[in-house]
């Protein structure tokens, strides 16, 4: 049992992944960290306000609404959201793009019964399952 749980915990992915949350997380920590002391001060200044938004707040019936602890929290929600698309997920949707070959599309016909798109090699419906005959002619490769 505990070999099982050894070995999952091996894997290359398990490892990526830890190594991404911990990452992860240290880089959200230096986004607030810039957010709080750079960019709701320069926000202030050009709203009109006195620096950091964490300070305001507001009271109703003796309770305290800190609502500026929350803008600077969405801030840095955004500008991390921002970031990661930028400079990870456009990049390496560009890259896949570039190098991975594109699988060509399987032409397609309707199915009889029920005109769902099946393929033209199709022998049954994954809809209705229905027994149709191929239009085209079916090469299987046996490996033995």
């Amino acid at each position: 049992m505990l070999k099982g749980f050894r070995d999952f915990m091996m894997r290359g992915n398990v490892i990526d992944m830890a190594v991404g949350v911990v990452i992860g997380a240290a880089f959200t920590g230096v986004v607030t960290g810039f957010v709080s002391a750079f960019l709701t001060p320069v926000l202030g200044v050009v709203v009109g306000a006195a620096g950091d938004f964490s300070a305001y707040k507001f009271h109703a019936a003796g309770v305290i609404f800190p609502y500026g602890q929350f803008l600077n929290v969405l801030i840095a929600f955004v500008l991390t959201a921002a970031v990661l698309y930028f400079c990870v997920v456009l990049p390496v949707s560009k890259a896949t793009a570039r190098y991975l070959p594109k699988k060509p599309a399987t032409p397609k016909r309707p199915c009889p019964e029920c005109l769902t798109e099946i393929p033209e090699a199709a022998r049954r419906c994954s809809a209705c399952t229905a027994v149709v005959e191929p239009l085209v002619p079916v090469q299987i490769a046996a490996k033995r």
